[in-house]
């Protein structure tokens, strides 16, 4: 029986290596996996050719010992060069093909410098033969694939130049990152069902607009918890004016908290405002920015709580390239101070040009009277 086994093993590998490592056999190397790391899911992709060699094949690579799994087992990929193993599983979990999950804090660094807790979750696990042999002792080396992914759980969020409609993001995949899952969308009503149209002349002053920043295609155990929120001049807000609408506790007495940390997404609002440096141009031109973290379910409530989050230095700006999302569009308002002027001094023009007219008319019946005298005056 040990020996029909045996032949059995050996049959499955020498017809392994016949359809597809005829050219490729060699000794495992720790280079032979390579890791992507998605926002909804991660994928392995293992060399099988060294696999065949050791004396396995594609079916004796098994994920965290998940044996009875048939949606975390590999399947043989032929179609590229050299052939690989592939696994791919969600991150979640309940269904992470048994992979780990490990949340840890540090204090924040670069443009996250002044938040004190600044979360990081590695997920991870290991991909390891299973060898059939029955006997005492084996012949075939135990190969061991390590992996892991870190995913930072707090990014920066640009909104630049909306005056139309919400306006798609342009979204670039970040290998280990969360940030092509998120968008930050304005609407017009309360119930965030119709997106913001800005006139081409500017929203008037105090117009409510309504911010949501969401999270679409994300596991169920985070939550999005805006951090900071905040108006520049400038679409890179670095040496650029900005406006705080709400920075961790502390807000502006006009912008109004209308969800934070208790789903998939955040909301809040506020009334249109301008720059005062614009006061001379007609309309005022800023950008919204908000710094996103993605708090695990049972955490959230930790940091809402304001003794537990540094506050944040008004005077610290800037961007980080690897964690921004941008569309294409500024929120315009119009200065009302600026129009008022303008016909403020048409009005002033117009009424001068009166003044002269009548001046003028006043000096013309002067003189045609002054004439009709000295004729009188000839006469006698």
């Amino acid at each position: 029986m040990k020996l029909l086994s045996f032949l059995f093993f050996s049959s499955m590998v020498a017809k392994s290596s016949q359809l597809t490592c005829q050219n490729d056999l060699r000794r495992p190397e720790y280079t032979d996996i390579s890791v992507e790391c998605g926002t909804s899911s991660i994928s392995l992709a293992i060399l099988v050719c060294p696999v065949v060699y050791t004396g396995y094949n594609e079916s004796l690579l098994i994920i965290n010992h998940m044996f009875n799994k048939p949606e975390c087992a590999g399947t043989l990929d032929e179609s590229v060069t050299p052939p690989v193993v592939r696994f791919t599983f969600p991150i979640n979990m309940t269904n992470a093909c048994g992979s780990t999950f490990v949340t840890t804090s540090a204090a924040g660094t670069g443009i996250f410098a002044d938040f004190s807790n600044i979360q990081t979750v590695n997920v991870s696990g290991v991909v390891h033969s299973h060898d059939p042999t029955t006997g005492i002792v084996t012949y075939n080396a135990e190969l061991k694939y390590y992996y892991s992914c870190a995913y930072p759980l707090e990014y920066l969020i640009n909104n630049t130049q909306v005056d139309v409609s919400a306006s798609s993001i342009a979204v670039r995949d970040n290998n280990g990152s969360f940030i092509s899952t998120l968008s930050m969308e304005l609407f017009s009503d309360a119930n965030y069902t119709t997106p913001l149209v800005i006139p081409q002349l500017g929203l008037e002053l105090r117009t409510n607009v309504y911010v949501q920043v969401q999270a679409a295609n994300l596991t169920d155990q985070y939550h999005v918890l805006m951090d900071r929120c905040y108006a520049s001049m400038s679409p890179r807000p670095t040496n650029s004016t900005f406006f705080n609408l709400f920075v961790s506790c502390s807000k502006d007495q006009m912008t109004t908290m209308h969800e934070n940390g208790d789903s998939h997404h955040s909301r809040f609002s506020f009334p249109a405002f301008r720059f005062v440096e614009q006061q001379n141009q007609t309309v005022s031109t800023y950008y919204l920015h908000c710094i996103t973290r993605l708090c695990e379910v049972s955490t959230c409530s930790d940091f809402k709580q304001c003794n537990n989050r540094r506050r944040r230095d008004v005077r610290s700006t800037g961007v980080s390239e690897a964690t921004t999302l941008s569309s294409a569009v500024p929120i315009i308002t119009r200065n009302e101070n600026s129009a008022s002027s303008s016909v403020s001094n048409s009005d002033s023009r117009m009424g001068l040009g009166i003044a002269v007219g009548v001046l003028t008319l006043a000096v013309i019946v002067v003189a045609a009277a002054a004439a009709v005298f000295y004729r009188r005056l000839g006469h006698f």
